[in-house]
């Protein structure tokens, strides 16, 4: 099966369908939470074309306390996976691939390295028309390239640091970043 990024038109959707996600996760979620569940990605985005993905990133109390969570997630169809240290990541449905899910949820501690990361992207392509413009060009330029197995992550790294980079945050490399696992899948991806 050919695996690529399919990168859509912005749906007006997007905000109703995380509003609706995020309720029944704060039910989900209420004995872990803390800092709210919050839209984020290229869907959170007005205006952004995007994988029609619905990005979610989730504060929690104590990361090791909200494994608990795994099981209520489950039941609400999420799958588990390794992303980073510091977060839990799940998507959902759960017996999907990554290129089939529609929604995508990190559990992570209010402040930690990817809270910071991924709001601070998300608000700098709310913020600036220009920017955001300049990284759906980007997205369609390298999103959807048929016979490569993800050519859309491995490469946005550098404009997702120089986005950061205006905002005061230094995106560290992969290696630091990123779990064993998954960049022994990223690299075997990309071979």
């Amino acid at each position: 099966m050919e695996r690529h990024a399919v990168v859509v038109p912005y749906s007006y959707e997007w905000p109703t369908l995380f509003e609706a996600e995020r309720l029944v996760l704060e039910e989900v979620l209420a004995p872990w939470l803390s800092g709210g569940i919050h839209h984020v990605g290229s869907t959170a985005v007005p205006g952004l074309a995007a994988k029609p993905i619905i990005d979610m990133i989730a504060g929690v109390r104590d990361l090791e306390g909200a494994l608990a969570a795994r099981a209520p997630l489950a039941e609400l169809d999420y799958a588990y996976g390794e992303h980073r240290a510091e977060a839990h990541w799940f998507r959902k449905p759960g017996e999907s691939e990554w290129w089939e899910a529609t929604h995508a949820l990190h559990l992570t501690e209010p402040g930690s390295e990817l809270w910071q990361e991924r709001l601070a992207f998300r608000d700098a392509l709310r913020g600036d028309r220009e920017l955001a413009a300049e990284y759906e060009r980007w997205k369609l330029a390298h999103a959807s390239r048929p016979g490569e197995p993800n050519p859309y992550t491995g490469t946005k790294t550098p404009f997702a640091a120089d986005v950061l980079g205006l905002v005061g945050i230094q995106l560290k490399p992969d290696s630091q970043r990123l779990t064993p696992a998954v960049l022994a899948l990223r690299t075997h991806l990309t071979e």
